[in-house]
Parts: C-alpha cells; sequence; structure tokens
C-alpha cells in the first residue's frame, strides 16, 4: 500500500445533526472540517480509505435501542466498519503504510489506541475493501445458526442484503438443494438468481408472503436464517419440517418500522412439537469466524466460486446518502463508500 506522507491540517466527519423520527433523510446529517487529530503515544493515526454503511445505523441513530452497541450522540462523529492506511504510530507495533481495519468510520482520518485496530493481509482479500463484507454474520447464520445441510431446502430473508447476498452463496456451498430469497422487487429477485444462489425469491407488497413460499417450497423449509422477522418468520415457522433450524440474525422489521417496534407473533407449541431450534444470533458471539471467513471470502474470490455484490460511492460527502438509499432498499449486496 503507498505510503502518504504529507498529512492535511484538517479533514471531515460526518456527525449526527438531529435524531430522526422516521425514514433517514439527509438532514439529520452534517458534515464538518475539523483538524486532524495528532496521536500520542500508544495510539495510531489512520487514513480512512473505505467505509461500510449498514441498516444497523439506522437503529443506533435512536436514542435507545435493543442492539448491544453505543448509540450515535448528537452533534458527534456517527462510527463503524472502514478500513484505511496508518500515516503515524508513535510507541506502537503498527508502521505507516499499514492495512487496517477500525471502528471508526464516517470521517477521513482517526486517531484511536492501537488495540482498537486490526492489522491486515494485503494481499489476502483481491479488493481490501472486501474486509468490509458482512460474509462472517452470513457464515455465521448458515452454518451455525441454521446448520443448512446437504439436500436442504434453505429461506434466507432479506436476500438482497450484504448479508443475504452472500448467505445464499454460502448455502449453496454447503449443499443445500433449494435455496429461496425474499426481496423487495422483481429486479432483485432476478439478479439473486443469476448467480448469487438463489433458485427462487418471494416479493415483498406481490401477494402474501406464505401462499409465495408454499409455492416456492412445495416440500416445506429445513433452515431459515432471517434477516427480517415480521410476516417472513411467521411463514418460514408455518412452513418449517421437523426438526429445521431456525437462525435468527437481523430484525429488519423492527429496525425500520417508524411506528412502534415490529414483534412476530409465535406459537411455541407449533415449534415443540415439530422440534424446531429457534436460535437468536450476534456476531459478536463468534468473532472467530472472521479470519475463518477472510480465508474463505479470498480463495472465493479468486476462483470464482464466490462473488461481492456491492454498490460504491465516491467521497465522504455521499455517505448520509449511501445509507439513505441502503435503507430505501436501492442497492443489491454491501453498501461502501470510497474516502
Amino acid at each position: 500500500m503507498t505510503i502518504r506522507s504529507e498529512v492535511p491540517t484538517t479533514h471531515r466527519e460526518v456527525r449526527l445533526a438531529a435524531r430522526p423520527t422516521g425514514a433517514v433523510t439527509d438532514d439529520l446529517f452534517e458534515i464538518a472540517d475539523v483538524p486532524v487529530p495528532e496521536p500520542a503515544p500508544g495510539q495510531i493515526l489512520v487514513r480512512t480509505t473505505t467505509m461500510g454503511v449498514a441498516a444497523v445505523m439506522r437503529t443506533l441513530m435512536d436514542e435507545q435501542s435493543a442492539v448491544p452497541m453505543p448509540a450515535y450522540e448528537v452533534g458527534a462523529p456517527l462510527h463503524g466498519s472502514a478500513v484505511g492506511e496508518v500515516v503515524a504510530a508513535p510507541g506502537t507495533e503498527f508502521a505507516p503504510g499499514d492495512l487496517v481495519e477500525h471502528r471508526l468510520g464516517w470521517r477521513e482520518f482517526a486517531v484511536m489506541d492501537a488495540s482498537q485496530a486490526q492489522r491486515l493481509e494485503p494481499d489476502l482479500l483481491p479488493d481490501p475493501s472486501a474486509y468490509l463484507s458482512q460474509g462472517p454474520t452470513a457464515l455465521m447464520g448458515i452454518g451455525r445458526g441454521a446448520d443448512v445441510r446437504p439436500g436442504d431446502t434453505v429461506f434466507i430473508t432479506g436476500a438482497a442484503g450484504g448479508v443475504g447476498s452472500l448467505a445464499g452463496q454460502l448455502a449453496k456451498q454447503r449443499g443445500a438443494v433449494r435455496v429461496i430469497g425474499s426481496t423487495g422487487s422483481r429486479a432483485k429477485a432476478e439478479r439473486l438468481m443469476d448467480g448469487l444462489g438463489y433458485d427462487a425469491v418471494v416479493i415483498r407488497g406481490e401477494g402474501p408472503i406464505l401462499d409465495q413460499l408454499r409455492k416456492a417450497a412445495p416440500d416445506g423449509v429445513d433452515a431459515l436464517f432471517d434477516n427480517v422477522g415480521g410476516e417472513q418468520l411467521q411463514a418460514a415457522l408455518a412452513l418449517a419440517n421437523r426438526g429445521a433450524r431456525i437462525a435468527i440474525v437481523g430484525a429488519l422489521a423492527a429496525q425500520m418500522s417508524a411506528a412502534e417496534p415490529a414483534t412476530t407473533e409465535i406459537d411455541t407449541l407449533s415449534l415443540l412439537s415439530r422440534g424446531i431450534t429457534l436460535r437468536g444470533m450476534a456476531l459478536f458471539d463468534h468473532l472467530d469466524l472472521i479470519p475463518e471467513w477472510n480465508r474463505q471470502f479470498g480463495q472465493g474470490l479468486r476462483d470464482g466460486t464466490l462473488t461481492f455484490p456491492h454498490t460504491r460511492f465516491q467521497g465522504i460527502e455521499q455517505a448520509p446518502r449511501a445509507l439513505r438509499e441502503l435503507t430505501e432498499g436501492r442497492h443489491l449486496g454491501a453498501v461502501l463508500v470510497d474516502l
């Protein structure tokens, strides 16, 4: 990675200007010019090159949430996963030019304790921004949660997102014979079935999900990777075969709700009688999967067995738009911003 010796005196950061009362809008953000921070001994200064945006960021914009992550503060910069280049590292094991991942995205330069950055292998992935994929979550849900097995019929909700677009590919690699996704448009459905592992897709707004899923999975569902909850979770539970494994890895129906938090009614006696496993999962309990995923992803990208669907925006000023459009469901796969 090229070492940039000149560091400007100021840089830009994106701050939360106000808390949302509904959908994400551009006026909820402000871009500020601030001095580039000076690292103290034991700290590193990183020039961020690419940051990712994710649906959970809408939840963190609220003052309180059930997500086990610190909420954003009004008047302060947002935060999130990013990759960048170390430009100064006094008294640490890092050196200028090192590639690192950190949690202080939404700013062009970030200073942090050395322990808060993870050194990355520049050549492990063909594009360093692929370190920002949500593949570890997909691997967690498909492998450890839904425990997808050869011969399974698998239903993946929120299939067009950064997680779902990888989860379908992983389900096929584990031997699933039929992988069904859900998404919000016919165009996305076609893309999911064109090389991303999906055999069929149910589409929100084109009739009851239960009816669509019954047609797509006439022999029932053996494994569910659920990003959404609500009607889609209920449909999957209604069609779940005996011994089905259900991994709850997201709750978009609740996260994107402008009203009261969305809840899902579940018939627990039915789960009991069919021996269905229902498991909530969060990546912070499975961080050991990250190195495994990076190795698997790098190999898959090089040999063509995995792809990385994503959309890229250019410039930190585009970060609010990137998050807004992600929450509006405009893109397939991961959403990244090159700084």
